[in-house]
């Protein structure tokens, strides 16, 4: 007959949409993207800043740029304010209580780590390490697109085999 057989929609809201009212074959609808980066304690923090950098910046408006940085507790008073200056108020960071006591930003609502926000925000959580990192994205991830940076090999195989997510990214 034709040769789709089945459509699966990788985008915004709108073309999700679009494509499930619009589509004459079978449409596998994808929901949006509460995506997660997570620094573990191992992480080259210079990697680290250019990922989230260009996760958050290059097209904000996108379903897989990166909505929640979790941040490994063992490194949150270094990494922060390395953070903080890099985005230097291009990005408007909201942070749990832990982040709002090392650096001076908007207070973390629960709903922050449920929302696709499309724009220059980015919530911010600090957590005890991998297995709480991906608890945390266990609860609140749209299984769209995970990542954790690391140096670490049994770190990245835990997350990688624990996350459930279309995309799950090392480095």
């Amino acid at each position: 007959v034709g040769y789709v057989d089945v459509l699966i929609p990788r985008g915004g809201k709108g073309l999700i949409k679009a494509c499930v009212k619009n589509a004459t074959v079978p449409c596998i609808e994808t929901g949006t993207g509460i995506c997660h980066i997570y620094v573990e304690k191992t992480a080259d923090f210079d990697m680290a800043l250019k990922i989230i950098d260009n996760a958050k910046t290059s097209r904000p408006s996108v379903c897989n740029a990166a909505e929640v940085l979790l941040l490994d507790k063992a490194v949150a008073n270094e990494f922060l304010p390395r953070l903080y200056d890099m985005f230097n108020g291009r990005v408007e960071l909201r942070g749990d209580s832990e982040v709002c006591g090392i650096i001076p930003v908007k207070a973390a609502t629960a709903d922050d780590f449920d929302t696709e926000f499309l724009d220059y925000i980015m919530a911010v959580k600090i957590v005890d390490g991998v297995k709480q990192a991906v608890e945390h994205i266990a609860n609140h991830s749209t299984h769209h697109s995970e990542s954790i940076i690391t140096s670490d090999d049994s770190a990245a195989q835990y997350f990688t085999d624990m996350v459930d997510s279309a995309a799950v990214y090392v480095n």
